[in-house]
């Protein structure tokens, strides 16, 4: 079915609806008119999205410095003669500014034509995954193309109903492929928002499922540790140079290479917050979220249980729990240690008091040093 087949019948679907006084978004779940929009979608699947693009810009300096700046990192490999680009910089190279680009394809601009006529006006960006295969340099020209690589079936979130569509943008210098992006954006119509006048009936208070980890190949074992009731950690195998959260290279030293090492379980909270609103359904309000620097120099952010959540405090001990939060889904999680308070009337003693008391006075003496002052030494 060819792009202009897929706009006519979706215009002609949108005025039937119009003339019946129906709203203008996608079909409720199981329709046919849903599965036959699928399919119009579909066929656009492996057209190109944006061909021959090339950079506004080539590799510089300046963009490199102010990326790093803005993250906060000092790696010495993205400075100097023999400098590289950060990876994560791959899209940047890549973007059109205010201005944007002009090489954008019909076809993609026909698919979001469908779908604006399907009541998918809106749109939000979900999630990206890259992929690097050779360094980006000072002074490399960028050159790339992108396909439309998938169409979701319809999803409901609480956004509204539409569909995810997935491009792939292969990213070039001097006809070598450096890297892939993968840019996932959701299409949909906006959930109504309009009240209905009259006294409205209570739903029943249905149980919400917890919401799940975000896993891919670059965090898979991390998952799998967890799921065994071990909480592992990147080593590199390069440096020895131990990170968390998960990711593909070090750091550090920029190896590829690592094994993992699993943490003790102890460590102290960094820093926190106690969250109040707004609600989130399986979460009772107030709960803890902490930045628990674990005893072997890593931090990684978890809920903090086991204590008030008013009575956590910067520098509390913890120690590793994993819980089943549900059947197939275990969390790992911090347990903290309340602080003992002293029964009244109790005079705690201080260092430095304590100090004073264990050293008798007599043993103090003045010594006299070579520029003619006097210390006094215990």
């Amino acid at each position: 079915m060819g792009v202009e087949e897929g706009l006519m019948g979706v215009a002609e679907e949108a005025s039937s609806r119009r003339e019946s006084g129906a709203p203008d978004r996608p079909a409720p779940e199981g329709r046919p008119d849903l599965d036959d929009l699928h399919a119009r979608l579909k066929a656009f699947e492996g057209q190109p999205a944006v061909t021959g693009g090339t950079g506004k810009d080539p590799v510089n300096e300046p963009m490199i410095r102010h990326w790093c700046e803005v993250m906060g990192d000092g790696n010495p490999a993205y400075d100097g003669p023999d400098a590289v680009a950060p990876p994560t910089m791959l899209q940047a190279w890549t973007m059109g500014g205010l201005s944007g680009h002009s090489g954008r394809s019909p076809a993609y601009d026909a698919l979001f034509a469908l779908l604006d006529q399907a009541g998918c006006t809106s749109v939000v960006a979900t999630d990206c995954e890259q992929e690097y295969l050779r360094p980006l340099r000072p002074g490399d020209r960028i050159t790339f193309d992108a396909v439309i690589e998938s169409v979701s079936p319809r999803k409901t979130t609480k956004l509204g109903t539409g569909y995810f569509v997935t491009t792939r943008m292969d990213v070039r210098t001097d006809g070598e492929l450096a890297g892939t992006h993968r840019f996932r954006i959701l299409k949909y119509a906006p959930a109504s928002t309009r009240s209905v006048p009259g006294p409205q009936p209570q739903p029943r208070p249905q149980p919400h499922s917890h919401p799940r980890p975000v896993i891919n190949r670059d965090n898979a074992g991390f998952w799998a540790g967890v799921a065994d009731r071990k909480l592992l950690i990147q080593r590199c195998t390069h440096c020895a140079t131990l990170r968390f959260p998960w990711l593909p290279g070090c750091n550090h030293c920029g190896g590829d290479g690592w094994d993992t090492v699993e943490a003790t379980g102890h460590g102290t909270v960094f820093s926190y917050v106690v969250m109040h609103h707004p609600p989130f359904p399986a979460f009772d309000p107030p709960y803890a979220v902490g930045l628990i620097e674990l005893t072997e120099g890593v931090r990684m952010v978890a809920g903090v249980v086991g204590v008030p959540p008013h009575k956590v405090r910067i520098g509390m001990p913890v120690r590793l729990e994993f819980r089943t939060v549900e059947e197939d889904l275990v969390l790992p999680v911090f347990h903290g240690a309340r602080q003992k308070t002293p029964p009244t009337g109790t005079r705690q003693r201080t260092p430095s008091t304590e100090a004073r008391q264990e050293t008798p006075p007599t043993e103090a003496r003045q010594e006299t040093s070579s520029t003619g002052g006097s210390r006094e030494s215990r």
